[in-house]
Protein backbone atom coordinates (compact mmCIF):
# COMPACT_ATOMS: atom_id res chain seq x y z
CA UNK A 1 0.00 0.00 0.00
CA UNK A 2 1.46 3.92 -0.59
CA UNK A 3 2.43 6.04 2.24
CA UNK A 4 0.75 9.10 2.87
CA UNK A 5 3.60 11.16 3.20
CA UNK A 6 5.77 10.16 -0.41
CA UNK A 7 3.26 7.37 -1.85
CA UNK A 8 5.74 4.94 -2.09
CA UNK A 9 4.27 1.29 -1.91
CA UNK A 10 5.68 0.02 1.84
CA UNK A 11 4.35 -3.62 3.62
CA UNK A 12 2.57 -3.05 6.81
CA UNK A 13 4.64 -5.19 9.43
CA UNK A 14 3.21 -8.09 10.85
CA UNK A 15 1.84 -6.58 14.07
CA UNK A 16 0.29 -4.20 12.53
CA UNK A 17 0.51 -0.44 12.66
CA UNK A 18 1.90 -1.03 15.85
CA UNK A 19 5.39 -1.99 14.24
CA UNK A 20 5.70 1.25 12.40
CA UNK A 21 8.71 2.93 13.13
CA UNK A 22 7.99 6.33 15.37
CA UNK A 23 6.20 9.46 13.81
CA UNK A 24 9.90 11.44 13.90
CA UNK A 25 8.57 14.12 11.72
CA UNK A 26 6.12 15.40 14.54
CA UNK A 27 8.09 14.77 17.09
CA UNK A 28 11.08 16.65 15.60
CA UNK A 29 8.37 19.28 15.42
CA UNK A 30 7.04 19.55 18.91
CA UNK A 31 10.78 19.34 19.87
CA UNK A 32 12.07 21.96 18.16
CA UNK A 33 9.69 24.81 18.83
CA UNK A 34 9.38 24.28 22.57
CA UNK A 35 7.57 26.98 24.97
CA UNK A 36 9.67 29.84 23.53
CA UNK A 37 8.24 32.99 21.33
CA UNK A 38 8.69 32.46 17.98
CA UNK A 39 9.27 36.29 17.25
CA UNK A 40 11.16 36.61 20.91
CA UNK A 41 13.45 33.45 20.92
CA UNK A 42 14.59 34.88 24.37
CA UNK A 43 10.72 35.09 25.88
CA UNK A 44 8.78 32.00 26.94
CA UNK A 45 4.95 32.29 25.87
CA UNK A 46 2.81 33.36 28.77
CA UNK A 47 -0.18 34.70 26.89
CA UNK A 48 -2.76 33.29 23.88
CA UNK A 49 -4.63 35.31 21.68
CA UNK A 50 -7.91 34.58 20.54
CA UNK A 51 -8.41 36.76 17.59
CA UNK A 52 -4.78 35.60 16.29
CA UNK A 53 -5.34 31.62 17.60
CA UNK A 54 -1.61 31.61 18.62
CA UNK A 55 0.83 31.50 21.81
CA UNK A 56 2.67 35.12 22.57
CA UNK A 57 5.54 36.57 24.59
CA UNK A 58 4.66 39.71 26.88
CA UNK A 59 6.81 41.70 23.81
CA UNK A 60 4.14 40.64 21.61
CA UNK A 61 1.17 41.50 23.20
CA UNK A 62 2.48 44.80 24.01
CA UNK A 63 3.57 45.36 20.67
CA UNK A 64 0.30 43.94 18.51
CA UNK A 65 -1.92 42.38 20.33
CA UNK A 66 -2.90 44.77 23.38
CA UNK A 67 -6.72 45.09 21.80
CA UNK A 68 -6.90 41.28 21.05
CA UNK A 69 -8.79 39.25 23.55
CA UNK A 70 -6.31 37.08 25.54
CA UNK A 71 -5.79 34.53 28.52
CA UNK A 72 -3.21 32.90 29.61
CA UNK A 73 -1.46 29.92 28.64
CA UNK A 74 -2.44 27.38 31.01
CA UNK A 75 -5.96 28.70 31.36
CA UNK A 76 -5.92 27.80 27.87
CA UNK A 77 -4.54 24.89 27.53
CA UNK A 78 -6.86 23.47 29.89
CA UNK A 79 -9.87 25.32 28.05
CA UNK A 80 -8.82 23.73 24.91
CA UNK A 81 -8.22 19.87 26.29
CA UNK A 82 -11.51 18.78 26.42
CA UNK A 83 -11.89 19.44 22.80
CA UNK A 84 -9.34 17.61 21.90
CA UNK A 85 -10.06 14.87 24.06
CA UNK A 86 -13.55 14.90 22.07
CA UNK A 87 -11.60 14.63 19.08
CA UNK A 88 -9.57 11.80 20.35
CA UNK A 89 -12.79 10.11 21.15
CA UNK A 90 -14.77 10.75 17.69
CA UNK A 91 -11.32 8.95 15.99
CA UNK A 92 -11.05 6.12 18.10
CA UNK A 93 -14.60 5.52 17.56
CA UNK A 94 -14.17 5.80 14.02
CA UNK A 95 -11.74 3.54 14.31
CA UNK A 96 -13.56 0.89 15.50
CA UNK A 97 -16.28 1.50 12.44
CA UNK A 98 -13.84 0.81 10.45
CA UNK A 99 -12.41 -2.39 11.76
CA UNK A 100 -15.49 -3.88 11.19
CA UNK A 101 -15.95 -2.67 7.88
CA UNK A 102 -12.83 -4.31 7.50
CA UNK A 103 -13.50 -7.60 9.34
CA UNK A 104 -16.86 -7.84 7.67
CA UNK A 105 -15.23 -7.30 4.08
CA UNK A 106 -13.49 -10.39 4.47
CA UNK A 107 -16.12 -12.56 5.76
CA UNK A 108 -18.11 -11.56 2.96
CA UNK A 109 -15.52 -12.43 0.27
CA UNK A 110 -14.70 -15.98 1.96
CA UNK A 111 -18.41 -16.44 1.80
CA UNK A 112 -18.38 -15.31 -1.48
CA UNK A 113 -15.53 -17.52 -2.65
CA UNK A 114 -17.00 -20.92 -0.85
CA UNK A 115 -20.15 -20.28 -3.16
CA UNK A 116 -17.73 -19.58 -5.96
CA UNK A 117 -16.41 -22.95 -5.58
CA UNK A 118 -19.94 -24.11 -5.18
CA UNK A 119 -20.75 -23.46 -8.40
CA UNK A 120 -17.14 -24.67 -9.74
CA UNK A 121 -18.71 -28.01 -8.40
CA UNK A 122 -22.02 -27.82 -9.90
CA UNK A 123 -20.20 -26.94 -13.41
CA UNK A 124 -17.61 -30.21 -13.03
CA UNK A 125 -20.61 -32.29 -12.37
CA UNK A 126 -23.05 -31.75 -15.18
CA UNK A 127 -20.00 -31.47 -17.57
CA UNK A 128 -18.81 -35.19 -16.29
CA UNK A 129 -22.45 -36.74 -17.97
CA UNK A 130 -21.95 -35.04 -21.58
CA UNK A 131 -17.89 -35.08 -20.99
CA UNK A 132 -17.09 -36.27 -24.46
CA UNK A 133 -19.54 -33.05 -25.99
CA UNK A 134 -18.73 -30.65 -23.53
CA UNK A 135 -15.36 -30.12 -22.37
CA UNK A 136 -14.63 -26.76 -24.09
CA UNK A 137 -17.75 -25.47 -22.62
CA UNK A 138 -17.05 -26.81 -19.03
CA UNK A 139 -13.51 -25.12 -19.99
CA UNK A 140 -14.89 -21.57 -20.48
CA UNK A 141 -17.25 -21.58 -17.32
CA UNK A 142 -14.37 -22.42 -15.14
CA UNK A 143 -12.04 -19.97 -16.85
CA UNK A 144 -14.50 -17.40 -16.44
CA UNK A 145 -15.27 -18.25 -12.78
CA UNK A 146 -11.25 -17.92 -12.18
CA UNK A 147 -11.80 -14.55 -13.54
CA UNK A 148 -14.67 -13.83 -11.12
CA UNK A 149 -12.40 -14.93 -8.39
CA UNK A 150 -9.61 -12.92 -9.48
CA UNK A 151 -11.43 -10.07 -9.65
CA UNK A 152 -13.06 -10.48 -6.48
CA UNK A 153 -10.16 -11.01 -4.93
CA UNK A 154 -8.68 -7.92 -6.27
CA UNK A 155 -11.39 -5.70 -5.35
CA UNK A 156 -11.18 -6.64 -1.53
CA UNK A 157 -7.15 -6.01 -1.84
CA UNK A 158 -8.05 -2.51 -3.03
CA UNK A 159 -10.62 -2.03 -0.12
CA UNK A 160 -8.46 -3.76 2.66
CA UNK A 161 -5.54 -1.01 1.57
CA UNK A 162 -8.25 2.21 2.10
CA UNK A 163 -9.04 0.41 5.08
CA UNK A 164 -5.59 0.48 6.32
CA UNK A 165 -4.81 3.92 4.81
CA UNK A 166 -7.53 5.41 6.39
CA UNK A 167 -6.79 3.02 9.60
CA UNK A 168 -2.88 4.08 9.71
CA UNK A 169 -3.68 7.76 9.12
CA UNK A 170 -6.45 7.61 12.25
CA UNK A 171 -3.31 6.03 14.19
CA UNK A 172 -1.04 8.57 13.45
CA UNK A 173 -3.63 11.33 14.42
CA UNK A 174 -4.10 8.92 17.81
CA UNK A 175 -1.18 8.27 18.98
CA UNK A 176 0.28 12.38 18.39
CA UNK A 177 -2.68 13.54 20.61
CA UNK A 178 -2.18 11.22 23.17
CA UNK A 179 1.12 12.19 23.34
CA UNK A 180 0.92 15.60 23.31
CA UNK A 181 -2.04 15.02 25.60
CA UNK A 182 -0.51 12.98 28.56
CA UNK A 183 3.33 15.06 27.61
CA UNK A 184 3.23 18.01 26.08
CA UNK A 185 3.66 21.22 27.68
CA UNK A 186 0.72 23.44 27.92
CA UNK A 187 1.78 25.84 25.42
CA UNK A 188 2.56 22.59 22.70
CA UNK A 189 -1.57 21.74 23.71
CA UNK A 190 -2.49 25.51 22.80
CA UNK A 191 -0.11 25.55 20.09
CA UNK A 192 -1.48 22.50 17.70
CA UNK A 193 -4.80 22.42 19.17
CA UNK A 194 -6.25 24.45 16.22
CA UNK A 195 -4.39 22.61 13.55
CA UNK A 196 -5.49 19.08 15.62
CA UNK A 197 -8.95 19.75 15.50
CA UNK A 198 -8.78 20.96 11.85
CA UNK A 199 -7.17 17.45 10.73
CA UNK A 200 -9.28 15.40 13.00
CA UNK A 201 -12.32 17.08 11.33
CA UNK A 202 -10.22 16.19 7.99
CA UNK A 203 -9.91 12.33 8.91
CA UNK A 204 -14.11 12.41 10.08
CA UNK A 205 -14.82 13.80 7.29
CA UNK A 206 -13.41 11.06 5.33
CA UNK A 207 -16.13 8.50 5.17
CA UNK A 208 -14.51 5.09 5.82
CA UNK A 209 -18.01 3.56 4.89
CA UNK A 210 -17.75 4.79 1.13
CA UNK A 211 -15.41 1.58 0.75
CA UNK A 212 -17.49 -0.76 -0.35
CA UNK A 213 -16.91 -4.40 -1.67
CA UNK A 214 -19.64 -6.04 -3.18
CA UNK A 215 -19.30 -9.58 -4.31
CA UNK A 216 -20.29 -10.95 -7.68
CA UNK A 217 -23.51 -12.57 -7.70
CA UNK A 218 -22.67 -15.70 -9.72
CA UNK A 219 -25.41 -18.60 -10.71
CA UNK A 220 -25.17 -21.56 -12.25
CA UNK A 221 -28.51 -23.24 -13.87
CA UNK A 222 -27.69 -26.70 -15.02
CA UNK A 223 -28.62 -27.89 -18.52
CA UNK A 224 -31.54 -30.89 -18.86
CA UNK A 225 -29.49 -32.79 -21.17
CA UNK A 226 -32.54 -33.80 -23.23
CA UNK A 227 -32.93 -30.33 -24.10
CA UNK A 228 -29.25 -29.03 -24.66
CA UNK A 229 -28.52 -27.12 -27.88
CA UNK A 230 -25.09 -27.27 -29.21
CA UNK A 231 -24.96 -23.67 -27.55
CA UNK A 232 -25.15 -25.04 -23.87
CA UNK A 233 -24.45 -28.06 -23.77
CA UNK A 234 -23.47 -28.31 -19.70
CA UNK A 235 -26.10 -24.94 -18.81
CA UNK A 236 -25.49 -21.70 -18.77
CA UNK A 237 -23.15 -19.33 -16.21
CA UNK A 238 -24.55 -16.04 -15.05
CA UNK A 239 -22.09 -13.91 -13.41
CA UNK A 240 -23.13 -10.49 -12.09
CA UNK A 241 -20.59 -8.24 -10.69
CA UNK A 242 -21.30 -7.40 -6.98
CA UNK A 243 -21.20 -3.84 -7.32
CA UNK A 244 -24.26 -3.77 -9.42
CA UNK A 245 -26.34 -5.70 -6.79
CA UNK A 246 -27.83 -4.65 -4.26
CA UNK A 247 -28.78 -6.98 -0.83
CA UNK A 248 -28.26 -10.06 -0.16
CA UNK A 249 -26.54 -12.90 -2.64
Amino acid sequence: MPCPLCRKKFQIPPDGLCGLQHHFIIQQLVDARGSHCDKHKEKQVELYCHDCNENICVLCFAAKHRQHQTVEVPEMAETLKPGMENDDKLILSSMNAVRQRSDKTIEEHVKSLSHVESVEKMVVEAGEAVKCLVDRQVNECLQKLQSVKTESAKQVEIAQEQFQLVLMKMESFHTYSRELLDKGKPSDVTRAAVELHKRATELLNNDATSVQYRPPHVTFTPADVTQVTSSQLIGKLSVVDGRDVTGKL
